[in-house]
């Protein structure tokens, strides 16, 4: 929990405080200093009187009550130190910057087990151990370097790593952007990255709160207390980028290392991010270069207009939006003409638009204005640099004003971080954000408007969850025998195709005659059918029936013999996926053997809106194919849709199937129906 008194001390005791600035006590103490901290501020130091001009005090039972409390103290002095603050001096926030706690040892993970727990009887925010602080306008409690400008209306950083949340001030404070609260939770003793993104949103105020948050995230521990107010957040018109840490197998044990959790599958965070709206990104940098982004009106739609007195650049940043859907779309007739007319023999309105290394900050403007009344674009990036001959800022002042007082999104790339960086220094001084790299604002762009706004409305169909907890219930362990495969299809009201087993002459000749020919035949028992020659189409009489009956029932693992009638149609598939905490992911693509051989499959975390079925459908690759193509009959897709949400619906009301599949299902325009499935349960233990 996040409380007034972490957020906004107004009394801050330094437990470990000292002279000596290049320890986290001492540096804590200074950086409160040197940025005035206007509370009533103590040390505790054994060997000391003082600190840098603060009183200090030689043990914690002597300091008066106060609010908040930052430990640099060794790790085993830390229990003891927490229980005085909370049951004796009123301290309701305390941050430990101390490592050696559960990321080092189990008596580190007893030691934070005990603080976390006093914490909590006491209702004492807790941040840390093993983190750098935390930051908002009224003070500035870490014991790193850079201090950022802090602002109400900056862009908040939550980072389950400090050094990272360093490295990542220093990029942003290169492009001007400011921040309004910096939390580093460290080991998460108590308040994680779930826990500080929930205390934005719950204290979220309309023109006061920030509008932009960053996360670096290490271990998600709770992916639907993420979801729930990650969306809330971005419902209110709050922006949130986030780099998950970990996804691939070597960065999960990275992670791993690094911070004592496990990495989360990476496709279900994929999913959780998408259905929160939250842009992901994959580095510092490109956090960084999205939030800065970000602090920009958002464009209404996807039509840019690139302005430039430099081709290359332009010619570039042209490529990367385009590739990624953004238009560029030309500018011809009478208002193009008209602007032409402003500029210099030899520059191009075409868009990009070039007005040449001699442009001047009035043909800024000139251009500006048209993009802003005349042309049919939602939003402009200026890429305006400096080749050493002259200055830049009667340039950049006009690109500041028109940022100020237009209604589209300006983006101004500063490339001459050396030629002007008086000038950029002045620019970001006023207020202004800015970017030294045209592809890499590209990129930042296309995500920004690529990122599907928060789902809402997650209800799915109804399903018989009375007899598909009969099922579950009475099972045990394991693959379900294909009877009940049968009746939780039939409980999720998803259409099968009839389906006789058989294990003697007898049943298997009774179940033919009730099927009719041609017919499909499949062993019962080994996982991979196709592979163990288990499968076998169009039987047409009784002779083949009998034959490949004998030779099916001698493959290893076989039990008995699946019947069905033989169906035509496009094959596709429907599986879903237990993946821990994070529930089920549901896929969709097509079927049969291009599940593995294409691999063109969708998913998403359920329960899976229709919005979110209806877009895992149309980005397939292969959807094309699911249309109709060259005569052939196509996917009857809102009954696809449907399906895909029925599975959603059943892993719901039964969260301990561990892997299904349904693999194939025949469609066609008119009907879905499944062919095969298999479903995997796993019990709580």
């Amino acid at each position: 929990m996040v409380n007034r008194q972490l957020v906004s001390p107004k009394s801050i005791v330094i437990v470990g405080g000292s002279d000596d600035t290049k320890k986290p006590g001492g540096n804590t103490l200074k950086n409160l200093l040197d940025t005035h901290y206007s509370g009533e501020l103590f040390v505790v130091n054994p060997k000391a009187d003082s600190a840098q001009g603060v009183k200090s005090y030689r043990r914690i039972e002597d300091i008066p009550p106060v609010e908040c409390a930052i430990l640099a103290i060794p790790a085993k002095l830390c229990p003891d130190t927490v229980d005085v603050l909370c049951t004796k001096k009123s301290c309701k926030a305390i941050i430990i910057l101390s490592a050696g706690f559960h990321e080092d040892s189990p008596e580190g993970a007893e030691l934070e087990r005990r603080i976390a727990q006093r914490c909590n009887e006491t209702g004492t925010s807790l941040i840390g151990p093993n983190c750098i602080g935390v930051m908002t306008p009224d003070y500035a409690g870490v014991f790193t370097h850079p201090i950022p400008k802090l602002t109400r209306q900056g862009a908040a950083l939550i980072s389950g790593s400090g050094a990272t949340i360093v490295f990542i001030l220093e990029a942003a404070m290169q492009l001007g952007l400011n921040f309004s609260q910096v939390f580093s939770v460290g080991n998460c003793a108590q308040i994680g990255v779930e826990e500080a993104l929930q205390y934005m949103d719950e204290s979220y105020e309309e023109g006061k709160s920030s509008k932009v948050i960053m996360l670096y995230i290490e271990n998600i521990s709770d992916p639907w207390k993420l979801y729930i107010h990650a969306s809330s957040l971005i419902r209110k018109g709050v922006k949130i980028a986030a780099i998950k840490a970990g996804y691939s197998e070597a960065g999960s044990r990275a992670a791993s290392s690094h911070t004592g959790a496990m990495a989360s599958p990476d496709k279900a965070v994929d999913a959780l991010f998408r259905k929160a709206g939250i842009i992901r990104c994959y580095s510092r940098n490109e956090l960084v270069t999205v939030a800065s982004a970000l602090m920009y009106p958002e464009p209404n739609g996807k039509r840019f207009a690139i302005i430039t007195h430099a081709g290359g650049p332009a010619v570039m940043q042209t490529d990367t939006l385009s590739s990624q859907g953004i238009e560029i779309p030309p500018f011809t007739g009478p208002k193009a003409e008209e602007l032409l007319a402003k500029l210099y023999p030899g520059s191009s309105v075409a868009n990009p638009i070039d007005f040449l290394a001699t442009g001047t900050a009035q043909q800024l403007g000139d251009i500006l204005d048209a993009c802003e009344e005349d042309f049919d674009v939602d939003g402009m990036t200026v890429i305006f640099g400096n080749p050493g001959l002259t200055t830049t800022y009667d340039v950049y002042d006009i690109l500041a004003e028109k940022i100020r007082n237009s209604k589209k999104p300006i983006y101004p790339v500063l490339p001459s971080i050396i030629n002007s960086a008086d000038e950029i220094r002045k620019f970001q001084a006023e207020g202004g954000i800015s970017f030294p790299d045209e592809v890499a604002l590209g990129g930042a762009i296309a995500k920004i408007v690529n990122t599907p706004a928060a789902i809402e409305d997650a209800s799915l169909p109804p399903v018989d969850k009375k007899w598909i907890r009969e099922i579950i219930d009475s099972s045990t362990d394991g693959y379900l025998p294909p009877e009940k495969v049968q009746q939780l299809l039939d409980a999720a009201g998803i259409q099968r195709a009839k389906e006789v087993v058989a294990s003697t002459r007898q049943e298997l000749l009774s179940g033919a005659k009730e099927i009719g020919y041609p017919l499909a035949m499949k062993v019962i028992g080994p996982v991979h059918k196709s592979d163990v020659g288990g499968v076998a189409l169009n039987i047409s009489d009784e002779e083949a029936l009998l034959e490949k009956f004998h030779h099916m029932m001698t493959i290893p693992q076989t039990t008995a013999i699946l019947m069905q009638p033989m169906l035509s149609g496009t094959q596709i598939f429907i599986g879903a996926k237990r993946e821990g905490n994070f529930g089920h992911l549901i896929l969709c693509g097509l079927g049969g053997i291009f599940v593995e051989t294409l691999k063109d499959i969708n998913y998403s975390l359920s329960p899976v809106s229709r919005v979110e079925a209806d877009e895992m459908i149309r980005t397939l690759r292969s959807y094309r194919i699911l249309e109709g193509t060259r005569g052939q009959e196509g996917v009857n897709i809102p009954m696809f849709s449907e399906a895909v949400r029925r599975v959603s619906a059943l892993c719901q009301a039964a969260p301990e199937i561990f892997e299904m599949d349904i693999n194939p299902l025949m469609a066609g325009t008119r009907q879905i129906t499944a062919v095969d499935a298999r479903i995997r349960i796993e019990k709580e233990r």
